[in-house]
């Protein structure tokens, strides 16, 4: 299981996202990724680790409790690896974000919601954009051959659209 920053601010042109450019032997590095990590064992669970990680990654300091549910997302890499992502929005945090891990990231910045830079990692991507259509679950499942990076020919993000609000009723397939 990994974890994803979702650090939005108010920007003077919409809102932003905090991204890192990932670097040297780090996976997928030139390419812009929320920062992220994994969870550290079975004592710690999924807030608990991206509260962790952001610390070690930006420097921000966030608690617990300003942590929201963004997406998660099952993602299969083009080699055929799968993993559980939990993408958490956080809009209140205490610092400035930094560098903080030199040797795995090259650069950290603030871009627009709706025009992420490139190169992307396709996985990221998928969960960006899988935010911005406010589905709770995503799935995004590579094929071998398609590139680390995100490409509009070979998106694969599929949203598992969220329940119907309680009280709206619904329909019925028949048996």
């Amino acid at each position: 299981m990994d974890v994803h920053l979702v650090a939005v601010r108010d920007g003077e042109e919409g809102p932003e996202v905090l991204l890192s450019r990932r670097a040297g032997v780090a996976y997928a590095a030139g390419h812009w990724h929320f920062p992220s990590g994994h969870v550290d064992g079975p004592a710690e669970d999924v807030v608990a680790a991206l509260v962790r990680e952001t610390r070690e990654e930006t420097g921000l300091v966030v608690e617990p409790e300003d942590v929201r549910v963004a997406v998660t997302v099952h993602h299969r890499s083009p080699s055929g690896d799968a993993r559980v992502g939990f993408f958490f929005e956080v809009r209140r945090w205490a610092g400035t974000p930094g560098v903080m891990e030199p040797e795995v990231c090259d650069g950290m910045g603030w871009f627009s919601l709706d025009a992420p830079p490139e190169p992307m990692v396709a996985y990221c991507r998928a969960g960006l954009d899988a935010y911005r259509t406010g589905a709770g679950v995503a799935l995004h499942f590579q094929e071998p051959g398609d590139p680390i990076g995100h490409e509009p020919a070979a998106d694969r993000l599929r949203v598992v659209p969220a329940r119907a609000t309680a009280g709206t009723g619904g329909t019925r397939r028949p048996s």
